[in-house]
């Protein structure tokens, strides 16, 4: 292959709680990923109450974004394309972000409709698995998307606005959370999801993506550090999913930020992740007992769109 076929991309997802980077090469179907970031920016802090992105949010998210465009000079990136989920969605005062994002980086951002979102992080997360018919869930903070597809043909997508900031602002009040706002807060994702996944074909290989669920399976596996290594590709029992899931939700944030492979800007709303999956792996019509994690999702289906 001539050696200039090579594209060295970055790829940015600002999401509703962190904004991450992906800097990589790509060389036909080969990807090398050179760097990974990410920020604990909480966008979406108080959108779903709100409507509006605080200032304090845009100021923290901007500070990121200048840091990445320092790494991706440093990188001698040849494109950039930065993407905007549930919290962009949502704002009434979006447009003021993407214009002071264009003058950092030189590139508008796109703000992606939901159904763009769980193509992408499709992709992202199963180009390197088998080939088979698979569902993806991608647990955000802003919202959940649940893909299912084989190869790169998707079947059925849904978006829904639940997410793990959005679920501890509007029912996880508690430190830990009481009783009844778990329950209000699994009672509301039941009527979510059962008229979604009404119909649905039975499902025989599920895939999970993102900070939640990779969160979740490095408790489930009990790591004394979070090592993208293990989590990446591991094999979990359902069952322990659920207990992990279930561990955390009743969980002090204090006890949750002492735990050796959390992240301290996940700590105070990973409860509302967990429940997401809990219920969703009580709901969905599963053919098979295992959840498989996969660290690639929808930066990595961003970097692969950028030279298809």
């Amino acid at each position: 292959m001539p050696a200039d076929s090579r594209r060295r991309v970055a790829a940015i997802d600002c999401g509703t709680n962190s904004i991450r980077l992906l800097v990589s090469d790509i060389d036909g179907e080969t990807k090398t990923d050179l760097l990974r970031e990410m920020r604990v920016v909480r966008l979406g802090e108080g959108v779903d109450r709100t409507g509006h992105l605080a200032d304090e949010a845009v100021a923290r998210t901007l500070q990121a974004t200048r840091e990445y465009a320092e790494l991706i000079a440093m990188f001698g990136v040849s494109d950039i394309r930065f993407c905007a989920t549930s919290a962009m969605r949502d704002a009434d005062n979006g447009a003021e972000l993407e214009d002071a994002v264009e003058g950092i980086l030189g590139v508008r951002p796109v703000v992606l409709a939901g159904v763009d979102e769980a193509r992408a992080s499709f992709l992202g997360a199963t180009r390197d698995l088998e080939q088979v018919r698979t569902l993806v869930v991608d647990i955000g903070g802003g919202s959940t998307e649940l893909v299912v597809g084989t190869a790169d043909e998707i079947e059925w997508s849904v978006s829904l606005d639940v997410g793990s900031v959005r679920l501890t602002e509007r029912f996880l009040a508690g430190d830990p959370a009481r009783v009844n706002e778990v329950a209000d807060c699994m009672t509301h994702l039941d009527d979510v999801f059962r008229p979604v996944l009404a119909g649905l074909a039975p499902i025989s290989s599920f895939v999970g993506v993102a900070g939640t669920i990779t969160t979740v399976a490095a408790h489930s596996l009990g790591l004394p550090s979070y090592d993208s290594a293990i989590i990446h590709g591991a094999k979990l029992a359902l069952e322990d999913v659920q207990a992990a899931c279930l561990s955390l939700v009743g969980m002090s944030v204090a006890d949750r930020r002492a735990l050796p492979f959390m992240h301290p800007g996940r700590a105070d709303v990973i409860g509302g992740g967990a429940l997401i999956l809990d219920r969703l792996i009580e709901l969905l019509p599963l053919e098979t007992d295992t959840l498989v994690v996969s660290e690639h999702d929808i930066l990595d289906g961003i970097a692969w769109d950028m030279v298809s």
